[in-house]
């Protein structure tokens, strides 16, 4: 058994479609999420180019928005209180990478196509941030991965591959301003996650925990894909217990768990993300310090199994120590 998931692992690492006849998974080769790709409170202002030097195929960057009334535009932030400093996501994201995508239309090499995933995390839900987004995407449409917009409930179209493919999540009102209010037969830009599962009214954190570890991959993951919802992300807390701050040794049991979770989402044509694997130090400045194991031998492993399981999108602050590592490997 752990030889056949080995091979299905081998077969999604190359890039080659997985399908089980009820959908397939587009073939994608990313092997970094950086993830909170963005400056935060005056730091972080290198992390966009430090993803970008980290090649090795196609990476993902996370881009944090909210809707900034004064400037009317999204800016890249974690939280919605804004002071005015937050970038724009055109000036931040989209000025940064324009010379490569437009090398990449250039040289029009689509088998390496997309060359770069924007994965956009709203922090709000205006439908100003929305329609803001959605006309500056317009605005680069050159670049973007698209599909058509088809019927509702028709089954999902082919990727028509541009050099950037954009993502968002499940956000309220998100499947309709990217979605429903496109009409049939024109494009759509961005794709979302698949809703998860709903939790009880008035759950505590720690019966959310314990819920997302032993709710099985069909309750974690309950419908396939659509021609929009593209994807499922998840904590690594329904993996291990408690996530990352509790994890124990790495075990066969963690292994076959993520593993069962990674085969639900591509049996359903999804790609999968689990999000944030770091190891460092307490006191190291990397980011996100919730989602420490706490040193680098205890993440390898995690990454390991992440590359191994075919994880689509391995979210991460570390950007250059798992570049370094996938590169050993």
């Amino acid at each position: 058994m752990r030889q056949e998931r080995r091979i299905v692992a081998v077969v999604v690492l190359l890039g080659l479609a997985v399908a089980d006849g009820r959908g397939s998974v587009e073939p994608l080769r990313v092997w970094l999420h950086a993830h909170n790709c963005y400056p935060d409170e005056g730091h972080g202002g290198d992390r966009l180019a430090r993803a970008l030097a980290v090649r090795h195929g196609t990476i993902a960057v996370e881009q944090d928005l909210a809707w900034d009334p004064v400037r009317r535009q999204p800016v890249l932030s974690h939280d919605t209180t804004l002071d005015g400093t937050e970038p724009s996501l055109e000036s931040y994201f989209f000025r940064a990478v324009a010379a490569d995508l437009d090398k990449a239309l250039a040289e029009r090499d689509t088998t390496s196509w997309p060359r770069l995933v924007l994965h956009l995390d709203f922090k709000s839900h205006e439908p100003a941030l929305h329609a803001a987004v959605w006309d500056l995407l317009g605005r680069h449409a050159r670049w973007l991965t698209t599909a058509p917009r088809l019927p509702d409930g028709a089954a999902p179209a082919g990727l028509i591959r541009g050099p950037l493919l954009v993502l968002t999540e499940a956000g309220p009102g998100q499947e309709q301003a990217f979605n429903d209010l496109v009409p049939v037969g024109e494009r759509l830009r961005l794709f979302g996650t698949v809703p998860g599962p709903v939790e009880p009214a008035g759950s505590t954190a720690e019966e959310r925990l314990d819920r997302a570890f032993t709710s099985p991959p069909d309750v974690l993951i309950p419908s396939g894909a659509t021609n929009y919802r593209r994807w499922t992300n998840h904590a690594w807390a329904v993996v291990e217990r408690g996530g990352q701050a509790s994890a124990g040794p790495w075990t066969a049991a963690d292994r076959d768990r993520l593993d069962a979770i990674v085969a639900r989402a591509h049996d359903l044509g999804l790609w999968v993300r689990f999000y944030t694997l770091n190891g460092h130090a307490a006191g190291d400045d990397v980011g996100s310090r919730g989602y420490n194991f706490g040193a680098l031998d205890l993440v390898r492993p995690r990454w390991q199994a992440a590359l191994d399981a075919g994880v689509d999108f391995i979210a991460t602050d570390q950007y250059e120590a798992f570049g370094e590592y996938r590169t050993s490997r």
